[in-house]
């Protein structure tokens, strides 16, 4: 019930919301209306009613809470570092962190700044074992740093699941893979590194050049992908 009214007061917000940048004037005008188009564009994402709009069923995972102390001269100063992922389970995810003296404040914030960081995703069937061309898995061998944590993810066959570190299991579900192997080195404990470094491989993903026979072979989707209705299964 909670969720639920909260998801409706970021609709009314959302109906109420005034645009103060060009790409969301767009939005909220009718002229984008998919997250495909808004980022394609290259106008800068700063206004996390662009994503509520285009991208309503977004989920968002706490990753990690820290408790941050400094000294001063007034005494112990406490504030709360927050690592929040956000994403739709259908190729669009985001990651950030914020820092404040409340948790509440912060994750709300974290979330906020996640939307912000929101990236397309790559999928697609790269493992030679399946061949079913669905997009369930990375396309290809991909590496990821951040710190002293590196991660390596290749493409896994159907069925397989996620085989990495819980961390990078909750990103991964967020961006809508769901088979893949996981490598790690470096200090995973340090989870916002080892959140970062995940990111950081789905980010590459992107920039990797890929011919249209390999797109075809491969079967590789960027972003979301329609899921099949129970009229077009019969």
């Amino acid at each position: 019930m909670v969720r639920r009214a909260q998801k409706s007061v970021e609709a009314e917000a959302v109906v109420e919301w005034q645009p103060k940048t060009k790409l969301g004037r767009l939005v909220k005008s009718g002229k984008i209306t998919t997250m495909h188009d808004a980022l394609k564009t290259g106008l800068p994402l700063r206004e996390p009613e662009i994503v509520d709009l285009l991208l309503p069923d977004l989920e968002d995972e706490v990753l990690d809470v820290n408790m941050v102390q400094r000294m001063t001269d007034s005494g112990r100063r406490v504030k709360f570092l927050i690592t929040v992922a956000v994403g739709n389970k259908n190729g669009y995810v985001g990651l950030a962190h914020a820092k404040g003296k409340e948790v509440g404040a912060s994750i709300r914030k974290a979330i906020e700044n996640a939307k912000l960081e929101i990236i397309e995703v790559r999928r697609g069937c790269g493992s030679w074992e399946c061949g079913c061309g669905q997009p369930h898995t990375v396309p290809f061998e991909i590496t990821g740093k951040s710190g002293s944590v590196e991660v390596t993810f290749k493409p896994a066959p159907r069925g397989i699941g996620l085989a990495t570190g819980d961390i990078a299991k909750k990103i991964l579900r967020l961006a809508g893979i769901q088979d893949c192997w996981g490598f790690t080195r470096g200090k995973t404990r340090t989870t916002i590194n080892y959140a970062k470094a995940v990111f950081n491989s789905l980010k590459k993903l992107n920039e990797v050049r890929i011919t249209s026979k390999e797109i075809s072979h491969i079967g590789i989707v960027s972003g979301a992908v329609e899921q099949p209705t129970m009229e077009q299964e019969e």
